[in-house]
C-alpha cells in the first residue's frame, strides 16, 4: 500500500459525474464518516492497488501449468555445477561431523 506524507506535494484530480453518482459518493462517505474527497482517493487508490497486483499475477496456459508441476514433481538432476556448488556450501557452513 502507497502512503505519502502530510507534507507530501498533492496533484488534482477532477472528473465530471453525474448528480446520482455525485449523490451515492456522498451518501457513502457519510456512512465511512469521510468527506468525499478522502472517500473517492481511498477507493480510487484501492482499485488500482488492486488492479496493478492483478496486472503482476503470473498467468500460465494449462500446458504451461503442467510443465511446471511436472517440474516441481520431477525435478532434474542437478548439474555438475551445482552439485560443486552444494559441496562447497556444505563444507562452508556445516561443522565437520
Amino acid at each position: 500500500m502507497t502512503t505519502t506524507s502530510p507534507l507530501a506535494k498533492t496533484a488534482r484530480l477532477e472528473a465530471r459525474i453525474t448528480p446520482d453518482l455525485q449523490n451515492l459518493l456522498r451518501r457513502a462517505a457519510e456512512l465511512e464518516g469521510r468527506s468525499v474527497t478522502d472517500f473517492v482517493v481511498a477507493a480510487a487508490q484501492a482499485a488500482a492497488e488492486r488492479r496493478v497486483e492483478q496486472a503482476q499475477i503470473i498467468r500460465l496456459s494449462l500446458d504451461d501449468q503442467r510443465d511446471f508441476v511436472d517440474a516441481i514433481l520431477n525435478p532434474p538432476e542437478p548439474a555438475p555445477a551445482l552439485r560443486r556448488a552444494f559441496e562447497r556450501h556444505r563444507e562452508m557452513i556445516l561443522p565437520p561431523s
